[in-house]
């Protein structure tokens, strides 16, 4: 116990510090009926000490878009991620984008620049690891523990512990308690992995990011809403777990360092999920050159426009796509009817989307031109895919819960008084409290 206070009395000593916990995908509404219930009761002093108020994310409401947000304070305009999943330039391959795609500068390559330490556990897009003024270990999506991890000696120590990248989600073919059990272990390493590395290593900027969370409410959610389910306790006891935790980063942290907890969008129960590109093939917009397609390899060069997940719309124009078919004077009017048809569309009786922005209406940067030419955000509950491979527009599947754009988290332990809060606003509030400027973020600090 001495040598832990010393260590606290050591980090504590040195000013211009904050620490941030990630919990992918939670909503604030959920933190707020469990510290009703009592089921956070470290949660629940922590309000009283400062600030818990939702928050969005980014548009669309997907991780690697939101972390990525998060990470550099910028718009994907600037930063290049608009999704998990791109089109390779000049192809109709599939991608997956990774820190290399990411073309704004990171808070940990900023304060890394001002001779600040930054230890930054989990946090997904990093992968692989690059050189950072500290440690640095990879989340979602990563294939490797040790491309992961920067420096060795990270690894070497995450290595030894059995340190996990990811839950198991094949788990979930087995059954739910076997992925409970998996969501659990997962958990337990990771909040070890994160304590260790505040506990023992120096460091201005600490970011640990649980994904476990997410994962929960994505297969659990149903869990949640039966009382009868057989994970409902688990679920409950999770997040009995999760305050736990955060209880013990606080201690660590004390009253005088700045404390952050955000997530990177909401959750809600998925009423169903809804297939853009069916929606799109049933409306003469998208043609493919089989009857089962594998990938937008197999699309018609008479195609207009395609979708990928979660919700992003692609016109097919000539001289971007190898096959494109729509011409510059085509784009303006097809973008309206879509609009049009997209706002009609509906399932058991009900409308699905709220909103059809296109593109300008929400990037800007060097990098709009690669942006979805329109992003469509959908009411409550409909979980909006870019499967291609679907016959029917509406259906359900093994997901039971699904992102919400408003409702992320948002905490700190010191009062503010911003309205309105955005990911995009975390990144410049770190910075003004680590006493970094100089810095052109579209975010804002937030008035403590």
């Amino acid at each position: 116990m001495l040598g832990f206070l010393k260590k606290k009395l050591k980090q504590n000593d040195r000013k211009d510090k904050v620490v941030v916990i990630g919990i992918d995908g939670v909503p604030c509404s959920l933190l707020n009926r469990f510290i009703e219930k009592g089921l956070m009761p470290n949660l629940a002093d922590l309000a009283k000490k400062g600030t818990l108020t939702d928050m969005s994310a980014s548009i669309p409401e997907v991780s690697s878009t939101s972390w990525t947000t998060f990470m550099t304070g910028v718009n994907p305009g600037r930063h290049g991620i608009y999704g998990f999943m791109e089109l390779q330039k000049g192809s109709y391959r599939w991608r997956f984008p990774n820190s290399t795609d990411i073309k704004s500068d990171t808070l940990w390559d900023i304060a890394g620049r001002n001779n600040r330490k930054s230890i930054v556990i989990n946090v997904p897009s990093t992968y692989p690891a690059k050189p950072v003024n500290g440690i640095l270990t990879a989340g979602f999506v990563a294939l490797d523990l040790k491309k992961a991890t920067y420096p060795d000696s990270a690894y070497e120590y995450l290595n030894s512990i059995g340190y996990r990248m990811d839950v198991d989600t094949r788990k979930a073919q087995e059954s739910a308690e076997a992925l409970a059990r998996d969501i659990e272990e997962t958990f337990v390493i990771r909040k070890n992995a994160i304590l260790h590395f505040l506990d023992n290593h120096e460091w201005d900027l600490f970011v640990g990011v649980i994904t476990e969370t997410d994962r929960l409410h994505h297969y659990l959610w149903a869990a949640l809403q039966d009382e009868n389910h057989p994970q409902h306790n688990f679920f409950l006891d999770f997040y009995r777990k999760l305050d736990s935790f955060i209880g013990e980063a606080y201690e660590r942290a004390g009253d005088e360092i700045p404390f952050i907890i955000l997530s990177d969008h909401g959750s809600t129960a998925i009423k169903q999920e809804i297939y853009l590109n069916s929606w799109l093939r049933e409306n003469g917009y998208l043609k493919f050159k089989k009857d089962n397609p594998q990938s937008l390899e197999d699309m018609h060069e008479e195609s207009r426009v395609f979708a990928l997940d979660p919700s992003r719309f692609y016109i097919h124009l000539k001289g971007k796509y190898p096959r494109g078919s729509v011409g510059p004077g085509e784009y303006d009017g097809l973008r309206e009817k879509l609009r049009e048809g997209l706002l009609s569309l509906e399932a058991g009786g009900e409308k699905v989307i709220k909103s059809v922005l296109f593109k300008e209406e929400l990037y800007s940067g060097a990098l709009r031109d690669e942006a979805p030419d329109i992003v469509v955000l959908s009411y409550e509950g409909y979980d909006l895919k870019g499967s291609i491979n679907k016959t029917q527009v509406a259906g359900k599947g093994f997901l039971t819960g699904g992102h919400t754009r408003e409702d992320a988290v948002f905490y700190i332990n010191r009062k503010v008084t911003a309205k309105d809060i955005n990911i995009v606003d975390v990144g410049p509030t770190i910075m003004s409290l680590l006493k970094i400027g100089g810095n052109s973020f579209d975010g804002k600090s937030l008035s403590l």
